[in-house]
């Protein structure tokens, strides 16, 4: 099971990888193209939308979301396109040169974030205030 485990994570390194020179093919659709932009920003981002240290969900999204886009993006991706991709991914895989990492990505997520906390603490602050100074 443990190999198998690690043959699955290194395909999805392949196809994130894969996905990476698709958004970069000028022959690569517009649609198909924005839907990768997205998954890549997040497969390539050093930050996670949802932290890993959360028990369960914090796994979730390597372990189902990502390669289940990822899966479904390459599959709207052209053959030609999709064959020069892997060639590429490959040859880099195979240069062992480093993931590339998104750093726009990572604020956006960061952001997000952001937006979340300052939205819960608009809905429940002052409830929590309130709560806190025995009010």
């Amino acid at each position: 099971m443990w190999q198998r485990l690690k043959r699955w994570a290194r395909a999805l390194k392949n196809d994130g990888m894969t996905l990476w020179f698709c958004c970069r093919n000028p022959r690569m659709p517009l649609l198909p193209k924005l839907f990768a932009l997205l998954v890549v920003g997040y497969f390539l981002s050093p930050v996670d939308l949802i932290p890993d240290f959360i028990p369960l969900i914090g796994y979730l999204d390597e372990l189902i979301l990502l390669p289940v886009c990822i899966y479904l993006i390459l599959r709207l991706v052209p053959a030609p396109v999709l064959m020069e991709s892997r060639a590429r991914a490959a040859a880099w895989i195979a240069a062992h040169k480093e993931k590339p990492r998104s750093i726009i990505a990572a604020a956006v997520i960061l952001l997000l974030w952001i937006l979340l906390l300052v939205w819960l603490w608009q809905r429940y602050g002052t409830q929590l205030l309130d709560y806190f100074s025995g009010r």
